[in-house]
């Protein structure tokens, strides 16, 4: 279990103006990591679907639908409301949507427009265009209602949000009491042997092989860096239990390599 003192950093105290956080490896004022994990998604969006088949040997397919399967969309009529945060591409929303019924509909809400127009192009393709809809918006401040949605996910996104307290807080606001929050994430390779093999791939392979696909390695840089520097499981349900939801647990996958976290708002 986190200690007090040590939710701090992560906590409510993030708005003094010499406040720095990590940008990867580097400390960088707060105020400007959006700017540039902004900058990291607009260089890579177009080769972002590519470069997860390619970097999890197509492993993120399997993660997603476990994050479906434990969403359990309903497959009826009735209706069913998801907000997708930092979901730019679709692709949780369009696995939801194909899961549930015709009640169903999904919100995508990414603060990245060239991930939101790869998103709505996919929708259109797939033809869900009248199921998912994109909206441009910063998960730290939802331009939604109170008590708008009946769960709300987001899939490898949390650990680019700057404060990643305020985004809880958000997830909480938005949703109706009764609902669910599910978080899937990088996290901590707990095998012995496979932790080595791990590293060596994600700091020796993945940055050269963003280079080869997208002409880019200084991005995947950064995104195999911003694994290291999110909190550990228990860390950070402790952060969303401290945003308010109740029933919080994770399961770890594939040895470690991802979480997925669970609260409800109750």
């Amino acid at each position: 279990m986190i200690a007090p003192s040590e939710l701090g950093r992560y906590g409510d105290c993030m708005n003094q103006p010499d406040e720095t956080t990590h940008f990867g490896f580097r400390d960088v004022p707060l105020g400007d990591k959006q700017t540039l994990v902004n900058d990291v998604f607009h260089s890579v969006a177009r080769r972002y679907d590519l470069m997860n088949d390619l970097m999890s040997a197509g492993l993120h397919r399997v993660w997603k639908d476990l994050m479906i399967n434990a969403l359990n969309p309903p497959r009826s009529d009735i209706p069913f409301a998801l907000l997708d945060v930092a979901g730019g591409t679709g692709d949780i929303a369009f696995r939801a949507a194909e899961a549930g019924g015709s009640g169903f509909k999904a919100t995508v809400c990414d603060i990245n427009s060239d991930m939101l127009g790869v998103g709505r192009e996919r929708a259109a393709a797939r033809h869900l265009d009248d199921r998912v809809s994109f909206v441009e918006g910063n998960a730290e401040e939802l331009a939604f209602a109170n008590s708008s949605f009946d769960a709300y996910t987001i899939a490898f996104g949390i650990r680019n949000v700057p404060r990643i307290d305020h985004a809880l807080r958000e997830a909480y606001r938005v949703l109706r009491p009764g609902s669910r929050f599910l978080c899937l994430e990088f996290s901590s390779v707990d095998v012995p042997g496979l932790d080595r093999i791990y590293d060596l791939f994600s700091f020796k392979v993945i940055p050269q092989l963003g280079r080869a696909v997208t002409g880019d390695a200084e991005s995947y840089q950064y995104l195999v860096e911003s694994i290291r520097k999110f909190p550990k499981p228990g860390a950070f349900a402790e952060m969303i239990g401290h945003a308010g939801f109740s029933r919080v647990s994770w399961q770890s996958f594939s040895g470690g390599i991802v979480a997925l976290h669970s609260g409800w708002r109750l």
